[in-house]
């Protein structure tokens, strides 16, 4: 059976960022039983079996399973997902007041609150470790613990957020997260009821979703973002006993120093940012020329790495020797390849880097508004979303340039490979995840009058903003 997509990669990046132990599964209902046999390597039971057993042999033991309804031990299975209907005796309790209700008036109300799909538009159905692009899938069966299911919740809702609403039935959750996930297309989490503890041997600890096919993207993507801000499983402690100040975000510990960066007096704090190769510096030149005073963090870098300062002695200790030049200054391209390509070392440097640019930063934004009450103070940032500074600024804006413009820039500027130039685009997030975060935006694609005339409009909103705050 042929996959529209390649699926290896962005499961293999999913199972490492959540650390899981058992393979998504890829689920799919087959209107034809007959397409079973279309599917490399599947297998079919010698035995009767349960919908659970068979998740467990794909999640576990690294099969791929298929089953019509004739395969079932009970009707219960294949009735949840459309392959039977359910025989009377279950429908009005009969069957759930045997163990699981004190009546049948109890147990028919439990029936009839299961949710399952309508029976006569599937066959059969198929399952696989999706890592080996089986087939493309309905729906992925994800089981977890409950800080990684957190973690994928949060990476979910990153985007387009609303409140996730999940069931749970009490025995026969297979349709709270496999029936569900059908029917409304959105993500369905669930605790395993009993027999999928007997007989799928889910453990104490894990928890089940199912995510539709085409969110798949969605939470990798989020969850790639969220790991780049620090949020990634495991989740390390605080400490229950300890001042844990320190471990919070400057955006929920921080207010007495935002505050004072953005002051009392008629300022405007500017931060502009903006992805590699974009135009920031030529859009901050144009403002600088319009009357704003600039403070470019590509330059603060380099001051607090000159040799004998201390985020340089920290970068030579922690990276080596390798990253000097034959003058012992830093060499930034080796610096620079190393950290592109490993997310771990880039969040090294940067806790070497950001905290001494926090502190030159600060001296400057005192230093103008001393001297100007009203001056419009920008900071050039390319890392400024990245590095969650949005609430220092009053304002942000963000220069924009098409990811193919950007490329052409990278490789006729800096004499980069098409693939190298490509990396580093993809290493920070995009423009048009950046867009969401700012107040004005400056296209740069065109002509630097079109840039100018739209810098021009900029300004005169700024010190509109600032007339109006004065009165």
């Amino acid at each position: 059976m042929n996959t529209v997509r390649d699926w290896e990669k962005p499961i293999q990046r999913l199972e490492r960022l959540m650390r899981l132990r058992s393979f998504p599964v890829a689920f799919k209902l087959l209107e034809d039983k007959k397409s079973l046999s279309e599917i490399p390597f599947l297998r079919r039971m010698n035995h009767k079996t349960t919908l659970c057993q068979m998740i467990n042999l794909v999640r576990n033991f690294d099969w791929s399973v298929g089953a019509d309804a004739d395969d079932f031990v009970s009707v219960m299975c294949p009735s949840i997902i459309g392959l039977s209907d359910i025989p009377d005796y279950m429908k009005d309790g009969t069957f759930r007041s045997i163990v699981w209700t004190k009546s049948r008036a109890d147990g028919e109300k439990y029936e009839n609150d299961i949710p399952r799909l309508p029976v006569g538009k599937y066959e059969a159905v198929a399952m696989a470790p999706l890592i080996y692009n089986p087939f493309d899938p309905d729906i992925v069966l994800i089981y977890a613990n409950p800080a990684q299911m957190m973690l994928l919740i949060n990476s979910l809702q990153f985007e387009d957020y609303e409140v996730m609403e999940f069931y749970c039935v009490g025995e026969s959750s297979c349709s709270d997260a496999i029936t569900r996930c059908y029917l409304n297309r959105k993500p369905a989490l669930t605790i395993p009821c009993y027999g999928e503890r007997r007989y799928g041997h889910a453990q104490d600890d894990e928890l089940i979703m199912a995510v539709p096919a085409e969110l798949m993207d969605k939470a990798l993507n989020g969850m790639e973002a969220l790991f780049r801000r620090g949020i990634r499983y495991p989740i390390s402690y605080a400490g229950a006993e300890t001042d844990i100040t320190h471990a919070f975000p400057e955006a929920y510990g921080g207010v007495d120093f935002i505050n004072m960066l953005r002051g009392n007096d008629n300022r405007i704090l500017l931060g502009v940012t903006g992805s590699i190769a974009t135009g920031k510096t030529a859009v901050a030149e144009m403002l600088e020329e319009l009357g704003a005073k600039t403070i470019d963090f590509d330059v603060l870098s380099r001051v607090v790495v000159e040799p004998g300062k201390p985020a340089y002695n920290d970068i030579v200790a922690y990276f080596g020797k390798q990253v000097l030049r034959p003058d012992k200054t830093l060499d930034r391209e080796k610096l620079r390849e190393i950290v592109f390509l490993d997310l771990e070392k880039k969040k090294k440097l940067e806790s070497f880097q950001h905290p001494r640019i926090g502190e030159e930063f600060f001296k400057l934004v005192e230093q103008y508004a001393s001297e100007d009450p009203n001056a419009v103070i920008q900071a050039v940032v390319p890392l400024l979303i990245e590095t969650n500074m949005q609430a220092i600024f009053h304002h942000i804006v963000m220069v924009y340039a098409s990811e193919e413009e950007q490329k052409k820039r990278l490789i006729d500027r800096d004499g980069l490979t098409e693939d190298m130039a490509m990396k580093m685009i993809r290493s920070q997030l995009s423009v048009e995840e950046k867009k969401g975060y700012c107040d004005f935006i400056v296209d740069n694609s065109g002509p630097l009058e079109e840039t100018r005339q739209h810098v021009a409009e900029l300004w005169e909103k700024l010190k509109k903003i600032q007339k109006d705050r004065k009165v």
